[in-house]
Order: C-alpha cells, then structure tokens, then sequence
C-alpha cells in the first residue's frame, strides 16, 4: 500500500505542468488557462480557489522558532531533463533524501519559475527553485531556493546544457547532477505549511524556503525565460490563519 502512495504521488509530481496522472484539464500561466482561474477549469482543480493554505506567499510577520536542521542525504541522482511546457525539471532516481520531522522524503525533482513565487518581506527574486520530495505515505515537502544575479552556478550550467527547447521534450544527463550543488551552503530555513504551487494545487505540502539565496547568471537566467516564453510564477496566495516561522 505503501509503495503505491508513493508511485501515485510521484506520478502526479513529477508529471506536472502537462496533465494530472489519470487525467486533468490543461492549464497554463496566461489568458482563459491562468492561475485566476485554475479552480474553474476541473473539479480535480477546485483546492486552488476555496483552498485557505495555498502557496506561494508572501513571508512576512516572522515568527521566532527553534527550527531544526533539515537533514539532507543526497547523491548525484539527477536523471534526466523534461521541459513540460511549464517549466524546467531534473528528475532524480532514487538515493536522495531529507529527514523532517523525523520522516524520510525521498527527492523525486526540483523544477524551477521566473520570476520567483514566493516573495520575501515583499520581495520578488528572479529565480526560485523547488526540490520536491515525498514520503512512503504520500507526505510532501518542499525545499525552496531563491536566486539572485550574481555568479554562475555550475549545476545549473549542467542542467542547462541539456534544457529541452520544445514543449514535451526531455534529455538524459550525461553527467549526474547532486541536487545540494543547486543550493547555497547555508540551509537555515522559513517554514510554512501550503500546497502544491501548480493544479491540483494540494494542501498539506511543508515548505521549507532556504534563507540564504543561491545565484546564477544573467545569462543562465535569460535562457530559462527563452525557453519558457512567459513568466511561470502563480501569484502569491492569502497567509490567512497560517504562522510564517524561522
């Protein structure tokens, strides 16, 4: 039963941005198919209009908590490149993993919007990446990272070199790609409980949105927003009753 969760949401993640495994409407960032109207287009989609935790956010009202540290255990196990339409995505094999709240979550990808989703005290970022990871019951947390312009980052560089141009396509990487290289040394943390940032937009996600920012290049950045054409940011969602810690 267990495995199956995990094979059920693994699907559903790492197939986002086309269709829902088992089905679902096509949505986009613009027009008819955006985010303002993500929860008229299925039912499959209605959390994301009368949901009350939904993400992005704005992180403002921080509040002071003894966070432990997030235990990462990962590898060089990015696979493969996809360009779903939506965004950029590494997939990675099994062997990479963070411990949360005393739980394994295996990483199955991270994916990437311009500009960023999340905002900090207000402030937008050019870039923000989400390493998404599920446990064997279908628990899921996010490790978000926020970029500047600055230095190049080198396993960004890797990712790109096999960033597919076209909608629906997807590249092998021919050198293995550690999901850590994508972040910056410092791992302290704001957490908050959201969702699924994409239709279905599913609540119960933990975020865990990195302090520290990463960088990568203009250049690295303006290849992204070539290939994805437009923004692919939602905007953020109300805080409601939620506590922001950090």
């Amino acid at each position: 039963m267990k495995k199956s969760v995990l094979a059920l949401t693994a699907g559903m993640i790492l197939t986002t941005g086309t269709v829902l495994a088992g089905g679902g409407s096509h949505w986009g960032y613009t027009g008819s198919q955006g985010p303002e109207h993500w929860g008229d287009l299925d039912k499959a989609y209605a959390v994301c209009k009368s949901g009350v935790n939904q993400s992005p956010v704005n992180l403002t009202g921080l509040v002071e908590a003894e966070l432990p540290a997030i235990a990462f255990s990962y590898g060089a196990t990015a696979t493969e490149v996809i360009n779903n339409g939506h965004t950029i995505q590494a997939n990675f094999a099994k062997g990479s993993s963070i411990k949360v709240d005393g739980m394994d979550f295996q990483l199955l990808q991270c994916h990437f919007h311009s500009p960023s989703e999340n905002t900090i005290e207000g402030e937008s970022f050019p870039m923000e990446g989400h390493c998404v990871h599920a446990t064997t019951e279908g628990e899921l947390a996010v490790v978000a990272i926020m970029y500047k312009l600055g230095a190049a980052s080198p396993a960004i560089a890797a990712l790109w070199e096999k960033m597919p141009e076209k909608a629906g396509e997807k590249n092998t990487l021919s050198a293995k790609v550690n999901g850590i290289d994508i972040m910056p040394k410092n791992k302290d943390y704001y957490r908050f409980n959201g969702s699924l940032t994409t239709p279905p937009c599913t609540e119960g996600v933990r975020w865990l949105v990195l302090k520290e920012n990463a960088t990568i290049s203009r250049q690295q950045l303006d290849r992204f927003v070539k290939v994805m054409h437009h923004p692919n940011n939602r905007p953020v969602q109300p805080v409601n009753a939620r506590l922001i810690v950090k």
